[in-house]
């Protein structure tokens, strides 16, 4: 089985679309995570970019916002086909709001599903707050309920959430990781959903934790001789990286700690090409 590391566009949005192709490029990524630019013009330099690089794109859909149901409905049907339609590897969404009622995120949830089957482009639906599955709890319901949803698993989320490494919830985090197929190594912790540094020692716990779910999810798939796994090493900036008081410096340098988690990854799992 074959790991693909990606980096997110989100942090890196300082850097022009080239910049930030090239440095990918040489930093060893497989391709980025993104949103489709609006801009027609943004969307053509960043699909010409990526092409020259050589890099592949995930599709990310974040945009629909809206709390009114009935407008929320057409926007995210909308900004799905316009993800579909230029080709992403796949799509990961951030699906639906925490205070939607169940049949209204199911609604949403079928939608993409139908939307998926008609353009043969995958949907995964990431675990992130304020969406549908904003916690394990609520996400066991609809996973129960739809036994083709599938996940993108960011269990930093779940930690905030829970205020805990999510020890009492094994058989809905079991459920979970069992339907992910693509991931986000973002470190989360009970007060957070990103640590200031994954490599520092007295995150060592949190590390341990997440280490042990995203084991979890590459062994499934190596068991099912999945050919290619995706992962995107999303440690994100401000407010996700913490600012020093007064002058507002990132803590620590947001494009090293992606580059840390991506190595660190590529040693745990370099058994896996052999």
């Amino acid at each position: 089985m074959e790991l693909e590391f990606y980096i997110p566009r989100w942090g890196n949005r300082h850097l022009s679309w080239a910049d930030f192709a090239s440095k990918a490029k040489l930093a060893g990524y497989a391709g980025v995570e993104a949103g489709l630019p609006v801009d027609e013009e943004e969307q053509l330099d960043m699909f010409r970019q990526l092409k020259e690089k050589g890099l592949r794109w995930i599709g990310q859909h974040f945009e629909t916002a809206t709390a009114d149901f009935a407008a929320h409905v057409p926007q995210f049907e909308t900004r799905l086909y316009a993800l579909a339609a230029a080709n992403p590897v796949l799509i990961n969404s951030q699906t639906g709001k925490d205070f939607f009622t169940f049949e209204q995120n199911s609604e949403l949830i079928a939608l993409a599903a139908r939307i998926s089957k008609e353009t043969g482009v995958r949907i995964l639906h990431e675990t992130h707050r304020g969406k549908f599955s904003f916690c394990t709890s609520a996400t066991g319901l609809y996973l129960r309920q739809y036994p083709d949803l599938r996940l993108t698993a960011d269990f930093s989320h779940w930690c905030c959430v829970a205020e805990s490494y999510l020890q009492d919830q094994q058989e809905i985090l079991q459920l979970a990781i069992d339907r992910s197929d693509h991931f986000h190594s973002r470190v989360g912790f009970p007060g957070g959903p990103q640590v200031n540094h994954p490599a520092a020692p007295e995150w060592k716990e949190a590390l341990d934790f997440h280490c042990a779910w995203w084991d979890a999810i590459v062994q499934r798939h190596a068991a099912l001789k999945t050919k290619t796994l995706t992962i995107t090493c999303e440690f994100g900036p401000y407010p996700y990286m913490p600012q020093l008081p007064f002058n507002q410096e990132p803590v620590s340098d947001l494009w090293e700690v992606n580059l840390f988690m991506k190595s660190f990854l590529e040693k745990r799992y370099a058994h896996l090409s052999h």
